[in-house]
Protein backbone atom coordinates (compact mmCIF):
# COMPACT_ATOMS: atom_id res chain seq x y z
CA UNK A 1 0.00 0.00 0.00
CA UNK A 2 1.61 3.72 -1.36
CA UNK A 3 0.71 6.79 0.28
CA UNK A 4 -1.27 8.50 3.06
CA UNK A 5 -4.73 9.36 3.67
CA UNK A 6 -3.93 12.26 1.51
CA UNK A 7 -3.41 10.58 -1.25
CA UNK A 8 -6.63 8.56 -0.67
CA UNK A 9 -8.65 12.12 -0.35
CA UNK A 10 -7.07 12.88 -3.40
CA UNK A 11 -8.37 9.54 -4.86
CA UNK A 12 -11.39 10.02 -3.84
CA UNK A 13 -11.73 13.55 -5.41
CA UNK A 14 -10.78 12.95 -8.55
CA UNK A 15 -13.28 9.50 -8.72
CA UNK A 16 -16.04 12.10 -8.07
CA UNK A 17 -15.18 14.31 -10.47
CA UNK A 18 -14.55 11.69 -13.25
CA UNK A 19 -17.91 10.43 -12.50
CA UNK A 20 -19.54 13.75 -13.38
CA UNK A 21 -17.09 14.10 -16.44
CA UNK A 22 -18.98 10.41 -17.52
CA UNK A 23 -22.17 10.76 -16.83
CA UNK A 24 -23.39 10.91 -19.95
CA UNK A 25 -21.11 8.95 -22.77
CA UNK A 26 -20.59 10.24 -26.31
CA UNK A 27 -21.83 8.12 -29.24
CA UNK A 28 -18.68 7.25 -29.86
CA UNK A 29 -17.86 6.00 -26.50
CA UNK A 30 -21.18 4.14 -26.13
CA UNK A 31 -20.81 2.46 -29.55
CA UNK A 32 -17.10 1.26 -28.78
CA UNK A 33 -18.18 0.19 -25.13
CA UNK A 34 -21.02 -1.99 -26.00
CA UNK A 35 -19.00 -3.16 -28.69
CA UNK A 36 -16.17 -4.75 -26.55
CA UNK A 37 -19.68 -5.65 -23.71
CA UNK A 38 -21.22 -7.52 -26.81
CA UNK A 39 -17.49 -9.68 -27.16
CA UNK A 40 -17.76 -10.62 -23.40
CA UNK A 41 -21.11 -12.39 -24.15
CA UNK A 42 -19.44 -14.69 -26.84
CA UNK A 43 -18.91 -18.46 -25.35
CA UNK A 44 -16.46 -20.20 -26.76
CA UNK A 45 -18.20 -22.75 -29.08
CA UNK A 46 -15.76 -25.74 -30.63
CA UNK A 47 -18.49 -26.12 -33.02
CA UNK A 48 -18.18 -23.10 -34.78
CA UNK A 49 -15.25 -22.90 -37.91
CA UNK A 50 -14.23 -19.54 -36.90
CA UNK A 51 -13.49 -20.36 -32.99
CA UNK A 52 -11.67 -23.55 -34.10
CA UNK A 53 -9.61 -21.21 -36.72
CA UNK A 54 -8.92 -18.42 -34.27
CA UNK A 55 -7.63 -21.61 -31.78
CA UNK A 56 -5.61 -22.83 -34.92
CA UNK A 57 -4.09 -19.57 -35.09
CA UNK A 58 -2.81 -19.53 -31.76
CA UNK A 59 -0.91 -22.88 -32.05
CA UNK A 60 0.82 -21.50 -35.28
CA UNK A 61 1.40 -18.27 -34.23
CA UNK A 62 3.18 -19.92 -30.61
CA UNK A 63 5.23 -23.08 -32.62
CA UNK A 64 5.27 -22.11 -36.08
CA UNK A 65 7.72 -24.79 -36.91
CA UNK A 66 5.55 -27.45 -35.08
CA UNK A 67 2.45 -28.87 -36.42
CA UNK A 68 -0.70 -29.34 -34.26
CA UNK A 69 -2.08 -32.62 -35.09
CA UNK A 70 -5.41 -32.00 -33.87
CA UNK A 71 -7.90 -29.44 -32.22
CA UNK A 72 -8.07 -32.16 -29.00
CA UNK A 73 -4.46 -33.42 -28.17
CA UNK A 74 -1.67 -33.40 -25.36
CA UNK A 75 0.32 -31.07 -27.61
CA UNK A 76 -2.25 -28.24 -26.03
CA UNK A 77 -0.49 -28.55 -22.40
CA UNK A 78 2.78 -27.48 -24.06
CA UNK A 79 1.30 -23.97 -24.22
CA UNK A 80 0.18 -24.43 -20.42
CA UNK A 81 -3.80 -25.20 -20.54
CA UNK A 82 -5.02 -27.83 -18.12
CA UNK A 83 -5.97 -30.71 -20.88
CA UNK A 84 -5.83 -31.62 -24.27
CA UNK A 85 -8.82 -29.59 -24.84
CA UNK A 86 -8.65 -26.27 -24.30
CA UNK A 87 -12.58 -25.53 -24.87
CA UNK A 88 -12.43 -26.54 -21.59
CA UNK A 89 -10.81 -23.61 -19.92
CA UNK A 90 -12.45 -20.99 -22.05
CA UNK A 91 -15.57 -21.69 -19.88
CA UNK A 92 -15.07 -19.22 -17.63
CA UNK A 93 -14.17 -16.07 -19.70
CA UNK A 94 -15.70 -17.34 -22.97
CA UNK A 95 -14.19 -16.18 -26.63
CA UNK A 96 -12.48 -13.12 -25.58
CA UNK A 97 -10.02 -14.62 -23.94
CA UNK A 98 -8.82 -16.50 -26.67
CA UNK A 99 -9.06 -13.17 -28.69
CA UNK A 100 -6.98 -11.56 -26.44
CA UNK A 101 -3.83 -14.14 -26.88
CA UNK A 102 -4.33 -14.28 -29.96
CA UNK A 103 -4.20 -10.53 -30.76
CA UNK A 104 -0.79 -10.71 -28.29
CA UNK A 105 0.62 -13.34 -30.09
CA UNK A 106 0.44 -11.61 -33.46
CA UNK A 107 0.93 -7.57 -32.04
CA UNK A 108 3.19 -8.20 -29.71
CA UNK A 109 4.84 -11.08 -31.03
CA UNK A 110 8.11 -10.41 -29.58
CA UNK A 111 6.60 -9.89 -25.84
CA UNK A 112 4.10 -13.14 -26.43
CA UNK A 113 7.18 -15.46 -27.25
CA UNK A 114 9.17 -14.42 -24.47
CA UNK A 115 6.95 -14.71 -21.46
CA UNK A 116 5.35 -17.99 -23.42
CA UNK A 117 8.91 -19.65 -23.34
CA UNK A 118 9.63 -17.66 -19.60
CA UNK A 119 12.98 -16.24 -21.09
CA UNK A 120 12.81 -13.54 -18.10
CA UNK A 121 14.60 -13.75 -14.74
CA UNK A 122 15.17 -16.95 -12.83
CA UNK A 123 12.15 -19.10 -13.10
CA UNK A 124 10.73 -20.97 -10.34
CA UNK A 125 10.74 -24.81 -10.33
CA UNK A 126 7.06 -24.92 -10.24
CA UNK A 127 5.74 -22.00 -12.85
CA UNK A 128 2.63 -20.94 -13.85
CA UNK A 129 0.85 -22.56 -16.87
CA UNK A 130 1.06 -19.63 -19.64
CA UNK A 131 -2.56 -20.45 -21.66
CA UNK A 132 -4.16 -20.71 -18.23
CA UNK A 133 -2.63 -17.52 -16.48
CA UNK A 134 -3.93 -15.43 -20.30
CA UNK A 135 -7.66 -16.74 -19.41
CA UNK A 136 -7.19 -15.54 -15.86
CA UNK A 137 -5.69 -12.20 -16.87
CA UNK A 138 -8.59 -11.59 -19.22
CA UNK A 139 -11.05 -12.49 -16.27
CA UNK A 140 -9.28 -9.95 -14.39
CA UNK A 141 -9.37 -6.75 -16.77
CA UNK A 142 -13.23 -7.80 -17.11
CA UNK A 143 -13.95 -7.44 -13.35
CA UNK A 144 -11.26 -4.51 -12.66
CA UNK A 145 -12.88 -2.35 -15.29
CA UNK A 146 -16.20 -3.42 -14.89
CA UNK A 147 -17.48 -4.40 -17.55
CA UNK A 148 -19.98 -6.42 -17.17
CA UNK A 149 -21.68 -3.84 -15.01
CA UNK A 150 -24.57 -1.57 -15.91
CA UNK A 151 -22.02 1.75 -15.27
CA UNK A 152 -18.42 2.21 -14.37
CA UNK A 153 -18.06 3.86 -10.78
CA UNK A 154 -14.14 3.49 -10.11
CA UNK A 155 -11.61 5.60 -11.41
CA UNK A 156 -9.80 2.82 -13.67
CA UNK A 157 -13.15 1.93 -15.05
CA UNK A 158 -14.44 5.72 -16.44
CA UNK A 159 -10.93 6.84 -17.19
CA UNK A 160 -10.70 3.05 -19.78
CA UNK A 161 -13.86 4.74 -20.99
CA UNK A 162 -12.32 7.53 -22.57
CA UNK A 163 -8.79 5.28 -23.97
CA UNK A 164 -11.45 3.42 -25.59
CA UNK A 165 -12.38 6.47 -27.30
CA UNK A 166 -8.95 7.11 -28.23
CA UNK A 167 -8.47 3.43 -29.71
CA UNK A 168 -10.77 0.64 -30.57
CA UNK A 169 -8.42 -1.95 -29.61
CA UNK A 170 -7.40 -0.50 -26.07
CA UNK A 171 -8.94 -3.48 -23.99
CA UNK A 172 -6.81 -6.04 -26.12
CA UNK A 173 -3.45 -3.39 -25.36
CA UNK A 174 -4.38 -3.09 -22.07
CA UNK A 175 -4.32 -6.74 -21.94
CA UNK A 176 -0.98 -7.04 -23.07
CA UNK A 177 0.06 -4.77 -20.81
CA UNK A 178 -1.40 -6.76 -18.11
CA UNK A 179 0.25 -10.29 -18.95
CA UNK A 180 3.88 -8.50 -19.41
CA UNK A 181 3.39 -6.52 -15.75
CA UNK A 182 1.80 -10.21 -14.03
CA UNK A 183 5.01 -11.85 -15.87
CA UNK A 184 7.06 -8.84 -14.16
CA UNK A 185 5.17 -9.24 -10.61
CA UNK A 186 5.96 -12.62 -11.02
CA UNK A 187 9.86 -12.68 -11.07
CA UNK A 188 9.73 -9.73 -8.55
CA UNK A 189 7.91 -11.43 -5.68
CA UNK A 190 9.99 -14.99 -6.45
CA UNK A 191 6.81 -16.52 -6.50
CA UNK A 192 5.89 -20.18 -7.63
CA UNK A 193 3.00 -21.64 -8.60
CA UNK A 194 0.57 -21.65 -5.22
CA UNK A 195 1.01 -17.95 -5.32
CA UNK A 196 -0.60 -16.87 -8.72
CA UNK A 197 -3.19 -15.62 -7.34
CA UNK A 198 -1.50 -12.86 -4.97
CA UNK A 199 0.89 -11.90 -8.02
CA UNK A 200 -2.45 -11.51 -10.14
CA UNK A 201 -3.98 -9.08 -7.07
CA UNK A 202 -0.35 -7.24 -7.27
CA UNK A 203 -0.77 -7.02 -10.94
CA UNK A 204 -4.31 -5.74 -10.75
CA UNK A 205 -3.11 -2.88 -7.91
CA UNK A 206 -0.41 -2.04 -10.09
CA UNK A 207 -2.91 -1.42 -13.16
CA UNK A 208 -5.44 0.55 -11.10
CA UNK A 209 -3.00 3.20 -9.91
CA UNK A 210 -1.44 3.49 -13.10
CA UNK A 211 -5.30 4.23 -15.07
CA UNK A 212 -6.10 6.33 -12.15
CA UNK A 213 -3.08 8.72 -13.33
CA UNK A 214 -3.94 12.17 -14.63
CA UNK A 215 -1.53 12.31 -17.52
CA UNK A 216 -3.66 9.22 -18.98
CA UNK A 217 -4.79 10.39 -22.52
CA UNK A 218 -3.80 7.14 -24.82
CA UNK A 219 -3.73 3.48 -23.66
CA UNK A 220 0.26 4.00 -24.98
CA UNK A 221 0.31 6.49 -21.94
CA UNK A 222 -0.16 3.45 -19.53
CA UNK A 223 3.38 3.30 -18.12
CA UNK A 224 3.90 -0.29 -18.17
CA UNK A 225 3.31 -0.42 -22.14
CA UNK A 226 6.90 -0.34 -22.07
CA UNK A 227 7.06 -3.21 -20.98
CA UNK A 228 5.68 -4.92 -24.22
CA UNK A 229 9.37 -3.38 -25.81
CA UNK A 230 11.89 -4.37 -23.12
Amino acid sequence: MVGGKSWFGWLFNRSANKRQTFEFLTPLQEQRLQKLKDRLSVPFDETRPDHREALEALWHASFPETELKALISDQWKEMGWQGPNPSTDFRGCGFVSLENLLFYARTYPASFKRILNKRDGTRATWEYPFAVAGVNVSFMLIQMLELKSAKAKSLPGLNFIRLLSEDEEAFDILYCIAFELMDAQWLAMEASYMQFKDVLEATKIQLERELSLEDIRRIRDVPAYNLLYR
